[in-house]
């Protein structure tokens, strides 16, 4: 699976489940480590962990399960490693601290799935 469609399967994934404040950034001109970063948050733990677990399915389903998943513990802030595509799945309050967005700022920025 090429990187862009593994990208689009994750953002369906989340978009299926009203992630809010989605957004997805091409890295792969400024890092060698992914070629997409997708950054989602949900509005509780348990909305995290569906998310989590919608990305995880439709990954596996797409022939592509993860390197690794953190931060299943508490649901309060989740990175799954899918090798091309790395997913942050964070509560509100989480992501306004970390602020990832603002240190990819200077990155194109795609909001949904591409055709």
């Amino acid at each position: 699976m090429i990187a862009a469609a593994l990208r689009d399967c994750v953002v369906n994934a989340l978009e299926d489940l009203k992630g809010q404040d989605l957004l997805a950034l091409d890295v792969s001109q400024f890092t060698s480590i992914t070629d997409f970063m997708v950054l989602v948050s949900g509005t509780s733990n348990r909305h995290v962990k569906a998310l989590v677990d919608a990305v995880l399915e439709k990954a596996k389903s797409a022939g592509h399960p993860p390197l690794g998943v953190e931060g299943r513990e508490a649901h309060e802030w989740v990175l799954v490693d899918l090798g091309d595509v790395v997913v942050h799945i964070m509560q509100k309050e989480a992501r306004e601290f970390y602020e990832l967005e603002r240190l990819w700022s200077d990155m194109p920025a795609d909001t949904g799935s591409t055709s």
